[in-house]
This record gives C-alpha cells, sequence and structure tokens, in this order.
C-alpha cells in the first residue's frame, strides 16, 4: 500500500517513514501543506497521514483540497490538538480517523490497516482466494495451511492484488501502489516481483492463482 504522510517535524517525519517502510508500506513524505497539496493533485494513495500545524497550508486546507479534487482516499489526522472541539472539526471536513500525539506506532499501524481495508470493501483482517489466506494484522501468508514467507516488498504486492481479487491491474497501477518517487530500479520491476510471488505461491500447486493477462497486466484469481 502507498502512503503519503505530510509531518513538518522532520524528526518525527523521517522515524514515522522509516517504521511504515518496515511495516511494508510504501511511503511519500512532506513537510508543508502546499507540497501535499501538489503532490496528492498527480498522485494516488492508499491513505494520507496529515499534520494540522503546518507552514503554508494546515491539514485542514489539504483535507478540503483532497475532496475538491474528488478524491475520497482514507485520511488520518495526526497532531497535538486533543480537544474534542479539533477533533470533530477535522472528522466533519472528511477526515477519517485522529490520532493525537504522543502515539503509539503500533496504534498508528492499526488504524491504517483499518483505513485501507475498508477503502477496498474488506471487512474481515483476513483474505483469502482459493486456499490462499492472508492475515493484515499478523503480516502472514500461507496456502492449504503452510505458511509462506515473504519480502516486505512480496507481502505488499500480493496484498494489492488480494484486494484487487478478480480486477486485471496494469503494470502501472501496481507500480503506482508498490513503489514511491525515490524508487530507481529496473523498468521491468513489476514483473520480477511477480515472478518472485509465483514460486511461491503457485509452484506446486495444481490451481494457480497469479495470472498474466496479455496486453493489460496481472489479475489474482482461482482458474483461468
Amino acid at each position: 500500500m502507498r502512503i503519503l504522510l505530510a509531518e513538518d517535524e522532520k524528526d518525527l517525519n523521517y522515524i514515522i517513514v522509516q517504521k511504515l517502510t518496515a511495516d511494508g508500506y510504501s511511503v511519500d513524505s512532506c513537510f508543508d501543506g502546499e507540497e501535499a497539496i501538489d503532490i496528492i493533485s498527480y498522485t494516488d494513495f492508499d491513505a494520507i497521514i496529515l499534520d494540522i500545524m503546518m507552514p503554508k497550508a494546515d491539514g485542514f486546507a489539504v483535507l478540503d483540497a483532497l475532496r475538491s479534487m474528488n478524491k475520497m482516499t482514507p485520511v488520518i489526522f495526526l497532531t497535538a490538538r486533543d480537544s474534542v472541539s479539533d477533533r470533530v472539526k477535522g472528522l466533519d471536513r472528511g477526515a477519517n480517523d485522529y490520532l493525537v500525539k504522543p502515539f503509539s506506532f503500533e496504534e498508528l499501524s492499526a488504524r491504517l490497516r483499518v483505513m485501507t481495508r475498508t477503502s477496498y470493501g474488506v471487512m474481515s483482517n483476513v483474505i483469502c482466494v482459493s486456499d490462499l489466506s492472508m492475515d493484515c494484522n499478523a503480516h502472514t501468508v500461507s496456502r492449504g495451511g503452510v505458511e509462506i514467507h515473504l519480502s516486505a516488498k512480496e507481502y505488499a504486492l500480493l496484498e494489492y492484488l488480494m484486494y484487487n481479487q478478480g480486477r486485471v491491474l496494469s503494470r502501472e497501477m501496481i507500480e503506482d501502489h508498490i513503489w514511491n518517487f525515490d524508487y530507481e530500479g529496473g523498468t521491468n520491476v513489476v514483473d520480477v516481483y511477480i515472478s518472485y510471488l509465483r514460486k511461491k505461491v503457485d509452484d506446486g500447486h495444481d490451481i494457480k492463482l497469479i495470472h498474466t493477462v496479455r496486453g493489460r497486466g496481472f489479475v489474482l484469481k482461482e482458474g483461468v
């Protein structure tokens, strides 16, 4: 999943990026509201974390700009403001959640999982396709009851495929959701990671789940 973090406290910004990246997210970050508005105008994210008190444009202005673009990306406010009126204002403006500093990273991560899962219409922590199962809370994957060990990027790619099971995803869609602006890899990175996943998910099984749709992209589903 791809996350945008807008937080002007540079040390905190760095720590959150590091922790989210270690948790398997692809993260882009910025330090003021104007840059956040610019980024969201041409890039789609699975979730956005906004500080309220930022220079140039505050979190409320960024949220207003996002919703004016008709983008329903889930937003969580991360702020030192802890009054009820501030929380109500943020939620009424279209935020999905509100977390007060200082906070537990585990709680932030849990709230992100809930928001992204809900935005894809998935109500359970466990996603299943045929005998392939992913526990989004535990970050574990198994097929036929046998655990599959994945790298953080492999997990992120499989998670995106499973959230969109039955839907053909183009290489561009996958790359935009799994890799951030800093990525400088090869042009065939999606094909490389799809190959990695196939070896771990499909090899040794009669029923293949990851399919190539010629000229369009890839789809995760049971059967041809």
